[in-house]
Parts: C-alpha cells; structure tokens; sequence
C-alpha cells in the first residue's frame, strides 16, 4: 500500500474513532452530570493547551515573538467573532448580551462555534503530524496515528461538553465534531503534497488553535462556575478541572515527540 493510502485511511479512520469514542462517554452522561463535564472541559482545553499545542508550537517556531503575538492576535480574533455572534443573536433589547450574564441557559451556540473552530485547526495539525511520521517509515505513521487516536479522545469530551453546554442537542454535537474531525485528512493529504510549506505554517496554526482554546476556557466556561458557590461545588470543580489537565498529560506522554 502507499504512503499516501496509509495516510489517507488512518488520517481518516484516526479522527472519526476518536470522535466516536468520545462520544459514547460525553453523550451518554446524565444531564445533571453537564456541569461537571463543563469543569472537565475546562481542565481538558487549558491541559491541551498549555501541555501540548503551544509548547509544539514554540519548538517548531522559529520566531517565538511571532508565535507569541499569533496567540495575542488570535484572542483579539475570537473576542471580536464572538461580538460579532452576538450582535447577530441580539435582534431586541431582552437578550443574552443586555441581559445578565446568569439569566441566559446557554450562549446560543457561540463557545460551540468557537470550539469547532479551534478543534479543526488542531485536527488539521494531526493530520500534518501523520503524514511527516509516514514519510519517515511506516511503522513510525501507524504508532503516531495510534497515539494521535488516543490523545485525542480527552480533548473530544470536552468538546462535546461544550456544545452541549452551548445549547446544541446531542445529534448536532456529534455531527459538528465529526464533521471537525475530516479537517485531519485535509491536513495529512496537504502535508503530503507540500509538506515543507505547510511546516513553516504549522506553529502559527497551532498558535491559533490555542488562543481559541483558551479564549472558550477562561471567557466563556470559567465565569459559568462561578454561579455555584458552596465550598463543595468549587472543590468538585477544581478536582474536575484538575483531571481535565491530568488525562490530557496522561494521554499525551504517549504521543511520540
């Protein structure tokens, strides 16, 4: 089989496993338990970020200062996307963005936009890892693959936390991510073809995959717990925020550097 098949089924088959598989935990979850999926959501993104996409970013940067400021940037993009979505929601007075912030069930899809957007662009890096791996050996492509599978399922139940939480139903959750997850063959079949051109881009993509990431974690989640503030919600809160982190440097001490 070639290497660019190889590259095609398990960019294909690696995003859409990992999808499923976190999908039969996240929309499987009793609704009182979206909460606490919020807060592990929160660990999960920052944990990605922080653990894995920016220190990436800045070993394969070679201008630090340029990827530091793409991160900058990037925040000052999303604040502005998100005004932009609720301006587009906002059509009378009694609404999310004049109203207080704890009247409103969910923010009208807005964190689940966003989270889509920061999830395609990392899906799109794996798949540019995938490919680099399989035109080094095989072997090498299959294991990454692999392990690309298992890192990404902790940061894909977040994401389901999130769009739930955004107020999609559990169909279009899926839906979203999945369709999210064919940005991983767009990304291994390009790094294919022109793998040295896309490199140079790759630590601004992935720095721009982190400010999203982090705008959706501390703008749009962090405030929403806040709402609960008995000693025992804040300590299940931070335990889950923890083990959102946790699970994402469990899964990801095994992706092969």
């Amino acid at each position: 089989m070639s290497i660019l098949a190889w590259i095609i089924i398990t960019s294909l088959l690696g995003g859409i496993l990992s999808v499923i598989a976190a999908a039969l935990f996240a929309l499987n979850a009793r609704g009182e338990y979206l909460g606490g999926l919020v807060s592990y959501a929160i660990g999960a993104l920052l944990g990605a970020v922080f653990l894995d996409i920016l220190p990436e970013a800045f070993q394969q940067g070679p201008n630090l200062p340029a990827v530091s400021a793409t991160v900058l940037l990037g925040i000052l993009l999303f604040f502005t996307l998100e005004k932009v979505l609720i301006w587009r929601h906002c059509h009378h007075e009694h609404c999310e963005a004049h109203e207080p912030h704890e009247q409103a069930g969910h923010d009208h899809g807005r964190s689940g936009t966003m989270v889509i957007v920061g999830d395609t662009f990392h899906n799109f890096i794996d798949g540019i890892i995938i490919a680099a791996a399989f035109l080094v050996d095989v072997h090498l492509g299959v294991v990454t693959s692999l392990a690309i599978i298992a890192h990404e399922i902790p940061q894909e139940v977040g994401d389901f936390a999130v769009l739930l939480h955004s107020g999609y139903s559990k169909l279009r959750a899926f839906q979203l991510n999945l369709i999210s997850s064919f940005a991983t063959l767009v990304g291994g079949v390009l790094g294919y073809v022109a793998l040295k051109d896309m490199q140079s881009l790759v630590p601004y993509l992935l720095a721009l995959a982190a400010s999203s990431l982090i705008y959706i974690a501390v703008a749009d989640l962090i405030p929403g717990l806040h709402k609960r503030t008995r000693m025992r919600d804040t300590v299940q809160q931070v335990v889950l925020i923890l083990l959102g982190v946790g699970t994402v440097a469990l899964f990801g001490s095994v992706v092969p550097a």
